[in-house]
């Protein structure tokens, strides 16, 4: 990362760009993208996460496929330039050069002087980089720190336009021939007036030219806010949100600063349509992972802009002539419904967790069971039970005991548990880590008649498990069939499959699988979606697919004579598609609750479908009234139906490289006017 401030502030921000540099290098040690120079000029190695690894390899698979279409389009002029604004310790130059792309280019870099001389050391120290590279002579004449017949390193502040300017005359840089710009998260460290005069100054200067800009967007959703307090942690905000928060102000930005042409993709578009099937293929399978939620949350909130001037239409970037379906535009909502914490505090310490399961088992009375989260002062899979008590009009939280501890119960998250009577629930699958799901089956035992925090126990039982309970990301939903009582298995995902798309009938007293015929349109495989009982079959909405996209099908499994039916369940307009969200049924209406999207501008709140008429409407919680980012994803929720009200439990998420948020306490929504109104 480069030029941005002066003195202790600049320090900071060059450390982004050091960690930035770490993260390259295990993304191409775990075989993400094709780099040897990264580690060169990264120094030392650390491991990173399989999540960061794949949002640095969508942020290089970007950058590159802008480069390369640069370079293409241009292959005929005698001569084209590559600007990169704050190249860090990028390794760009290296591999264009080794791959024989650089013909007839001059790559110039910049950054701070001693990010520059740092860089140059290394270059000039390392036989593999300087082979490349040559030496031309040059350096120590003005900012020039190293010198190439193609590649020129120049150690300037951005913010000093004057002194840039200087420097690139001395480099030899010619404004007369095609230019390429590019600037990965580096304005947004610069002021705004700043960044908008590089802007300016580049298409005033360069009379055919190229921007490529890599930075982040909505700062004040609950991800966006998790990201900017992450930067601020740093020193290093990130002025640009403010005034440029989305994709139309990105845009506009660009035109009014003296670009014609500007296109804005955030990188979910991108990886979706311009990264082909196989290499998304091929990136997915590259690392046992499990983090899809923050995955396409991160996607959501970062974005490549191209902009040109001055260009031949021939030369018009891909993605300025690049249709893709808006998923930014604004989602129509008939209102909102306010959320209100439980005024817990100290109490909810327990519930603070994420990937776990929720279970009403009796009236008032709430097991939350599994997850990762807040315990013993440090995040981990959550070994102890809590339980939510209501009395006289107050939820209580507390911690319950396990009888027969030593029967093992894995820690696990993303489990199901279904409660089978007023002392008795069955949890089935979930997983340890996204390698180990052989988790099966425990019975949950608890007594029948206490209410009572300090009483509150459950024993453990394990049964002979069922090996169709080996899965996680599933739903298990009670169906009757015949007068008798199942389970309904559906879905999910396993250590070996990422997406499931079977079914299983668990008898609840034998605990064994039977079949049941099923006919009708068999939906496609997904996991994360939601399972609610209605009229003795089971609704399944949404969920994500094997192509690691949200899906916006709802399907009804109906009773027939001799087993069940598939339905689909139409919806007007067409239901969003999401997934990691919650859902309940309330006198024949679907309610889902929050989960993920691709709808970059906004976040899910409550949708009501109508299933009798297919009417589907979308509603935003208003968190006005909560001091702290609510996250609707990997959470758990309870319908109370009697009083209308809703119950969010945990939720949140390892939030890309920005740290673990965790909904700090168990929060209220009154329905009554939004299920009146229907």
């Amino acid at each position: 990362l480069g030029g941005r401030q002066r003195g202790p502030l600049s320090r900071q921000v060059r450390g982004t760009g050091d960690s930035s540099a770490l993260s390259k290098s295990s993304a191409a040690a775990r075989g993400y993208v094709r780099d040897r120079f990264v580690a060169l000029l990264a120094g030392r190695r650390r491991r990173r996460a399989p999540l960061v690894h794949r949002g640095y390899y969508v942020r290089a698979r970007a950058v590159d496929h802008c480069v390369r279409d640069f370079l293409l389009k241009t292959q005929s002029c005698a001569r084209t330039q590559i600007l990169s604004l704050g190249a860090g310790f990028d390794s760009l130059y290296f591999r264009l050069k080794d791959m024989g792309l650089l013909s007839h280019t001059v790559v110039c870099e910049v950054d701070f002087p001693n990010v520059a001389c740092q860089k140059a050391a290394l270059i000039k120290g390392i036989k593999e980089l300087s082979s490349l590279v040559g030496d031309a002579g040059g350096e120590g004449l003005g900012a020039i720190a190293f010198s190439g017949k193609d590649y020129k390193l120049l150690g300037v502040d951005l913010s000093e336009l004057s002194k840039l300017e200087i420097a690139l005359q001395e480099a030899g840089l010619d404004k007369e021939v095609p230019t390429l710009f590019l600037a990965e998260v580096v304005l947004t460290y610069m002021e705004n007036s700043r960044s908008d005069a590089l802007v300016q100054w580049a298409a005033d200067c360069f009379s055919q030219a190229c921007f490529v800009l890599y930075e982040q967007m909505h700062p004040e959703d609950p991800f966006g806010r998790v990201m900017q307090r992450h930067f601020n942690q740093l020193n290093s905000p990130l002025h640009s949100l403010a005034q440029y928060p989305d994709h139309e102000t990105q845009r506009r930005r660009f035109l009014q600063n003296g670009w014609s042409e500007c296109s804005v993709m955030d990188m979910n578009e991108f990886f979706t349509f311009c990264v082909p099937e196989d290499e998304q293929r091929r990136v997915q399978a590259l690392e046992p992972f499990d983090e899809y939620e923050e995955w396409h949350l991160k996607c959501s909130h970062y974005f490549v802009l191209t902009a040109a001037k001055g260009m031949k239409p021939s030369w018009t970037p891909l993605l300025l002539n690049m249709t893709v379906p808006c998923g930014d535009g604004p989602v129509s909502v008939a209102g909102s419904i306010t959320a209100v914490a439980c005024g817990m505090h100290s109490e909810a310490a327990g519930l603070r967790r994420y990937g776990h399961h929720s279970a009403l088992i009796k009236p008032n009375v709430i097991l939350t069971t599994g997850g990762f989260g807040e315990e013993d002062g440090q995040h981990r899979r959550m070994r102890n039970f809590h339980v939510l008590i209501k009395h006289e009009g107050c939820w209580r939280a507390g911690c319950v005991k396990k009888e027969n501890s030593g029967k093992r119960w894995d820690e696990r998250l993303y489990h199901t548990v279904s409660c089978l009577s007023n002392s008795l629930a069955l949890m089935v699958g979930g997983r340890t880590s996204p390698s180990n799901a052989a988790l099966g089956m425990l019975w949950l035992k608890f007594p029948d008649s206490s209410n009572a925090l300090d009483s509150f126990t459950v024993e453990l039982v394990n049964p002979q498990t069922e090996p169709a309970a080996f899965r996680w990301r599933h739903s298990a939903t009670e169906v009757m069939f015949r007068g008798e009582k199942y389970l309904f298995i559906y879905g999910g995902r396993s250590a070996t499959q990422p997406v499931l798309g079977d079914w299983h009938f668990l008898h609840t007293e034998e605990l064994s699988c039977t079949v049941i015929p099923v006919e009708g349109p068999v939906p496609e495989g997904r996991h994360s979606h939601s399972a609610c009982t209605w009229r003795g079959g089971v609704l399944i909405a949404g969920g994500l697919g094997a192509a690691e996209q949200p899906l916006g099908s709802v399907f009804f499994l109906r009773e027939i004579e001799h087993g069940f039916q598939w339905q689909t369940v139409e919806t007007h307009p067409p239901l969003i598609p999401r997934y990691s969200h919650t859902a309940h049924v309330h006198e024949e209406k679907l309610l889902l609750v929050g989960g993920v999207w691709f709808h970059s501008s906004s976040v899910p709140g409550i949708t009501v479908i109508d299933l009798m008429t297919g009417l589907c409407t979308d509603y935003m919680i208003s968190v006005e009234h909560l001091e702290w980012p609510l996250m609707l994803h990997n959470h758990s929720s309870i319908f109370l139906s009697d009083e209308k009200e809703l119950l969010l439990i945990g939720g949140g998420g390892n939030c890309f490289s920005f740290g673990t948020h965790l909904n700090t306490e168990p929060v209220s929504l009154n329905l009554s006017n939004i299920l009146t109104s229907h």
